[in-house]
């Protein structure tokens, strides 16, 4: 009888651990390059230009993907929001830099943009755990005064 209970919370305790935890991404890490080339099209419609990304944060957790990325000109120069769409945002004080949070999903083995906002003034991201059923652990950011 002891054999089966000890299987039994062994059993529960395998159930409620989660499939696969947050992990950022590295630079050398395959992915990098797979999930920012999903990401690069949306961005780059967006604000009408090539781009390369300064990466701050790249973390996956199961089928989900958050980025926190800054866009550069192929170059390597900051974007010039006054030739964007985000032009009056900027001019009105409602552009916070040139962040950029981006959230994807795999599915069917691809991966593709669920939602991303640019030089959010709030936490434009805190909702998406709700919306999208995303894990909140995906989102936590660096303590680095950002």
């Amino acid at each position: 009888m002891r054999l089966i209970g000890a299987c039994a919370i062994v059993a529960l305790a395998v159930a409620a651990s989660p499939a696969e935890t947050a992990r950022d991404i590295g630079r050398a890490d395959p992915m990098r390059k797979t999930l920012l080339d999903a990401l690069r099209p949306a961005v780059e419609r967006d604000l009408g230009q090539k781009l390369i990304f300064v990466v701050h944060v790249l973390r996956i957790e199961g089928d989900w993907a958050f980025a926190d990325i800054a866009p550069r000109t192929p170059a390597g120069a900051p974007v010039d929001f006054a030739r964007t769409h985000h032009a009056k945002r900027q001019r009105e004080g409602m552009l916070d830099g040139d962040t950029i949070y981006a959230l994807l999903r795999r599915e069917a083995g691809r991966w593709t943009v669920v939602a991303f906002v640019v030089g959010p003034t709030d936490v434009a991201w805190s909702g998406w755990h709700d919306e999208y059923g995303v894990p909140e652990s995906l989102f936590r950011l660096p303590d680095n005064g950002r």
